[in-house]
């Protein structure tokens, strides 16, 4: 599994990263920390959780990923694993939980009291990588960033990154942090697959031009990109099926991922792997890690032998010619995600 630094931080982590919104939901306890086994030893030693996971969330489960994740950890070396987490802020409205009561604001009170807990949560007393999920446009940066330079300067918290934010959004940030003395974001998680490359119409070359790093999210595109929903078809139990029956937010979520033109490209990208003698989810991931600005691609799991064309990815290294077959795909149908 090869390595790569995070933005301008001293963090060096595998270039995949396992996600966990699926723990305590889609995978219960056991499953969840056998899937945590199963990527360490696959050489990935970078994992991502947030306060608010599983998603889709219900009142009795927020936090519960952390909660596994936690146990998992006391069986590890501290050291050996790079732990990332997020502060929800505005998005967090989704969730309705009791984690904590949070209007939606990344402001210092709400950013303490989540951190506390998720420390609590999860076992430990650092955060590798503290990320904001969602942006809070209506509180000043300099707040925020404060209140995160704040727990780095008490050694709760080594690096801090952003999530779901815009090219202003994070050119506006690295701005202040620069004028105010503040700790900077080292990373942005944002979605990112062949089925969704706006990242590359801006962020990327913030990205490039301000050493920050992409943690990519989705690069399977929620899972469309490994084939299963192509020809109609919904298996019992995968994300976007169970999204269905859930709220209007996570059916319009649904209508995004799967659509005519999510699956018209995915059975293309799926001819391609086959005559390259590839899983798909291989093909999809290598191509997210071809990209020079990612820093690790996000992967995820309801068990543990789903891992295994993920974790192929990092063996593979796709040349010219193919990542030209892949552009002419997304000339000829773009952004199939809107």
């Amino acid at each position: 599994m090869k390595r790569r630094r995070l933005g301008r931080s001293g963090l060096i982590v595998s270039e995949l990263c396992l996600g966990t919104m699926t723990f305590g939901n889609q995978a219960d306890e056991a499953t969840s920390l056998a899937i945590l086994d199963r990527a360490f030893d696959g050489g990935v030693d970078f994992v991502d959780v947030a306060e608010v996971y599983p998603v889709p969330p219900e009142r009795q489960w927020a936090g519960r990923s952390e909660e596994i994740v936690g146990k998992w950890l006391r069986t590890k070396s501290r050291d050996a694993v790079i732990l990332a987490t997020k502060v929800a802020g505005p998005g967090g409205g989704w969730f309705v939980t009791p984690v904590r009561e949070n209007k939606g604001t990344l402001d210092r009170h709400h950013i303490r009291r989540a951190v506390e807990g998720s420390l609590q949560r999860l076992g430990t007393d650092y955060i590798d990588l503290y990320q904001t999920h969602w942006p809070d446009r209506d509180l000043p940066w300099e707040e925020t960033l404060e209140a995160l330079t704040r727990l780095i300067d008490e050694g709760k918290v080594r690096y801090i990154g952003c999530s779901n934010e815009t090219a202003y959004g994070l050119t506006k940030s690295l701005w202040v942090a620069d004028v105010a003395g503040l700790a900077r974001f080292e990373t942005i998680q944002n979605n990112f697959s062949l089925l969704y490359r706006r990242f590359e119409d801006e962020l990327a070359e913030v990205c490039r031009r301000e050493h920050v790093s992409l943690l990519a999210y989705s690069p399977l595109a929620g899972g469309v990109l490994s084939g299963k929903y192509c020809n109609e078809n919904w298996p019992e139990g995968a994300r976007f099926t169970l999204y269905r029956s859930y709220s209007e937010r996570s059916q319009a979520m649904t209508r995004r991922f799967v659509n005519k033109g999510t699956l018209m490209a995915t059975e293309r990208f799926v001819r391609l792997a086959r005559e390259l003698n590839l899983d798909p989810a291989t093909l999809a991931i290598a191509w997210v890690l071809s990209r020079d600005f990612v820093g690790s691609a996000i992967i995820g799991a309801t068990k543990p032998e789903q891992l295994e064309p993920t974790l192929a990815a990092a063996e593979v290294t796709l040349p010219p010619e193919v990542l030209e077959v892949c552009d002419r795909i997304n000339r000829e149908i773009p952004y199939p995600m809107g």
